[in-house]
């Protein structure tokens, strides 16, 4: 049984070590008091909704859950889901947003949460908080931002994961014009957002967006950016902000049987693209790329598709649209390689440490987090982003030298132990911690 005391505060004491669940972390960490916490994620979609950060953020609440903390999940209501529902122990409350209610202007594949606070999800976010009543209110997108205006300074500590660049950029990308953006400035941010919303709208998102990242600074504990990538791209370095680079993590999981009956469709050796075939995630350069190789293996697509995805495939192609994770992730396994050829400048890059988890390199673009990630010649191939004749050359050199092959999939697993669960949980229960601690004392000092 696990021993728990409450202090004056109303926080939760265990008398065991941290990370008392963890198997395999590193035996240095001290055995010292563990601070059992009630954690309210916030966050704009979440499973059984797919893609990177639904995944992040999913593993995030599941593996705090099994370390013992009590963890609830606020998102938006998306059609077809309940409005309240149990995740194995982690509860889920789905909210309305206003803006899901906009109709054209607003109608996306989801509803999303505006870049200021929203009317319903503030209330809404009021009952959930009186209902919950976290230690700890960790946000991961501008759903968070309906939270600022029920902060207060004897209220749950606010951690912000920064998974994009959502302090600098409307569109959170940080592009302009097909190129990495120099940084926010009214006018060009008006223009930009303008450009990729439309007037109306990219005009009262780029405002918001500059009005209330400047109020979410204030009001946020703790940034927590997944990568260095990250605290550059949101103007979090030489500042006196608190942040911390913490990444995500890949939760073990088991294949289910419907997954492993789509698994089954995949051929015996492949190369592999995970994410949205959009131009910005590179898909049109990998398939310059791949039609110019004189031997190759079958390309497995894995993704969702758009109006600007590409509609002729080249042969030995092969799409799948609407794969649950875990299937994605036995994809990962069976894989030569993971393609990720992005055009943007990427916060980080799941599908690359996804890849790393089941032992596979990744030949990538040398961008943002995936650069971080991904290093050269020893758990992949890194090439400059939208050169196609460069990732041509890569992918032929990988695939007709098996003992690179062999050593860059050494690395990979290699790669995958640095962000182990329990490595990576302990790191996120320590932030949480000195946040608590320095929230009763003032300050980032």
């Amino acid at each position: 049984m696990l021993s728990r005391t409450r202090d004056t505060a109303g926080l939760l004491w265990s008398t065991e070590t941290r990370c008392r669940c963890a198997s395999t972390l590193d035996s240095t960490l001290p055995t010292r008091f563990h601070l059992v916490l009630r954690i309210l994620m916030i966050t704009d979609f979440y499973a059984p909704l797919v893609g990177g950060v639904e995944i992040a953020v999913r593993n995030l609440a599941q593996g705090l859950d099994a370390r013992g903390h009590d963890v609830s999940v606020a998102t938006i209501r998306s059609k077809g889901l309940t409005g309240f529902e149990l995740d194995n122990d982690v509860r889920v409350h789905r909210i309305a947003c206003t803006t899901a209610r906009g109709g054209r202007l607003f109608t996306q594949r989801r509803p999303w949460a505006p870049p200021a606070p929203d009317p319903e999800a503030v209330r809404d976010l009021r009952r959930i908080v009186d209902q919950e009543r976290p230690d700890v209110v960790h946000g991961h997108d501008w759903l968070a931002r309906s939270f600022l205006p029920l902060k207060r300074k004897a209220g749950p500590a606010f951690a912000m994961s920064l998974h994009y660049y959502t302090l600098s950029c409307a569109k959170k990308s940080l592009m302009i014009d097909d190129a990495p953006c120099s940084g926010p400035a009214l006018q060009k941010c008006l223009r930009c957002a303008s450009s990729h919303y439309g007037m109306m709208k990219g005009s009262g998102v780029a405002l918001a967006n500059f009005a209330f990242s400047a109020l979410e600074r204030r009001a946020v504990d703790l940034f927590l950016p997944v990568s260095n990538a990250a605290a550059r791209g949101n103007g979090l370095v030489g500042t006196d902000l608190c942040w911390e680079v913490i990444p995500n993590f890949v939760l073990d999981s088991p294949l289910s049987p419907a997954s492993a009956t789509l698994a089954a469709l995949l051929p015996d050796e492949f190369l592999l693209f995970v994410g949205d075939l959009r131009p910005e995630k590179g898909i049109d350069v990998l398939l310059g790329a791949y039609r110019g190789l004189r031997v190759a293996p079958p390309l497995v697509l894995i993704g969702k598709t758009w109006a600007n995805s590409p509609r002729a495939l080249p042969p030995q192609t092969v799409l799948f649209e609407d794969w649950p994770n875990d299937a994605v992730r036995e994809a990962q396994r069976r894989c030569l390689a993971l393609v990720a050829p992005s055009t943007l400048r990427e916060p980080f890059g799941m599908v690359a440490l996804e890849a790393f988890a089941g032992g596979r390199p990744v030949i990538a673009s040398r961008t943002g987090g995936l650069g971080e990630l991904v290093k050269d010649g020893v758990n992949g191939l890194l090439v400059p982003p939208g050169d196609g004749a460069a990732l041509a050359a890569s992918l032929a050199t990988f695939l007709d030298v098996p003992a690179l092959r062999r050593r860059l999939a050494d690395g990979a697993s290699a790669s995958a132990a640095q962000f182990h669960q329990d490595r990576v949980l302990a790191q996120v229960e320590a932030a949480y911690e000195t946040m608590l601690a320095r929230s009763l004392e003032g300050g980032c000092a």
